[in-house]
């Protein structure tokens, strides 16, 4: 009995160190290197284990470089890999790259893929350029009438300056900009409606592309709609304004006046007041002087006299000046 429990024991103890053995040495992955005439050591790929490296991502793609004819070294992959980087991608972008003809060493392919870009989607468009859409892009003509263009932007990825090359906003941005440039300086809206392609010279000669990750092959308008009268506007709200600021200004004057007629009517019965005061005076002015001797008997009959052919007169001026107003009757 002991001798099976020993025994058993021993055979876990195999199978243990066998599944240790395996793990740390993957036979399969070495095999499958050398039947690719890739030279792996073992050692190399215990130590990617150590390093918590997974050697098959290390070592299929070498694998896959080494049959497209690349010379690719299992350090620079294992680098890019602690570095963060994605190996499958960039070997894939160096193949495709080597395919195309263009020069794509490894170090800048691996820099591309540090800096955040897909540098397989990056080679691609260097092979089939990309075509950017801008959105929809209102300018005004010098004589105000607004444009709605839409234009489409070939471009293609430029390798070298991937990267700290600016992207596709800076592109589409760019693109606007000139638009509304080349149409702000056409005297009328029909010169950009009769030649659309002077926008795309105008443009694309400005150079554009400069600091950016791409090279403007191509701008072409795809579409051209005339909007609103924007001067007509413009000159209607001013109109509008100027029409405010008048009424404005008319209803200050006519406050002004309006205040001017009361301290005038507040003024004349302050003076209407003053007048009947001293009226009131008058009879007892004249009594104190009968009184006193200063006016006598007839020199107050002679002011009656006079007081009384002053109200005769404007007796007879005032009904003259009402039959004069009133309309003469036909004789019977």
């Amino acid at each position: 009995m002991g001798t099976l429990v020993s025994f058993g024991f021993l055979c876990v103890l195999v199978i243990g160190v066998i599944w240790v053995f395996l793990h740390f040495v993957p036979l399969g992955l070495w095999i499958s290197a050398l039947a690719a005439n890739v030279h792996v050591s073992i050692v190399t790929l215990v130590g990617m284990r150590m390093r918590r490296v997974p050697p098959a991502k290390i070592i299929l793609p070498l694998i896959k470089a080494n049959k497209a004819g690349l010379s690719v070294q299992v350090n620079q992959l294992e680098a890019h890999y602690l570095a963060g980087g994605n190996v499958d991608k960039v070997v894939d972008a160096l193949i495709a790259a080597h395919r195309a003809q263009i020069p794509l060493p490894f170090e800048r392919s691996a820099a591309i893929d540090l800096a955040g870009r897909d540098v397989l989607e990056a080679v691609q468009m260097s092979v089939n350029p990309k075509v950017i859409e801008t959105p929809v892009v209102s300018a005004v003509a010098k004589n105000g009438i607004e444009l709605k263009i839409k234009a489409r932007v070939t471009v293609r990825a430029n390798i070298d300056r991937l990267v700290g090359g600016a992207g596709e906003p800076t592109i589409i941005a760019r693109v606007g900009e000139g638009i509304v440039t080349t149409v702000g300086s056409s005297e009328s809206h029909n010169d950009v409606l009769a030649n659309p392609d002077d926008i795309s010279k105008t443009v694309l000669g400005k150079g554009l592309d400069a600091g950016t990750a791409f090279e403007i092959l191509s701008i072409d308008i795809a579409d051209v709609d005339v909007g609103r009268n924007i001067g007509a506007e413009l000159q209607t709200d001013q109109a509008e304004a100027d029409k405010r600021i008048a009424q404005a200004k008319a209803e200050e004057r006519r406050a002004m006046a309006v205040a001017k007629e009361q301290e005038m009517k507040a003024y004349t019965q302050e003076m209407e007041a003053k007048v009947v005061e001293a009226q009131a005076e008058v009879p007892h002015a004249m009594a104190e002087a009968l009184k006193s001797g200063k006016l006598g008997v007839m020199d107050y009959y002679n002011l009656n006299n006079v007081q009384a052919d002053t109200d005769m007169r404007n007796a007879i001026s005032t009904a003259g000046a009402t039959d004069k107003m009133r309309p003469s009757q036909p004789v019977k």
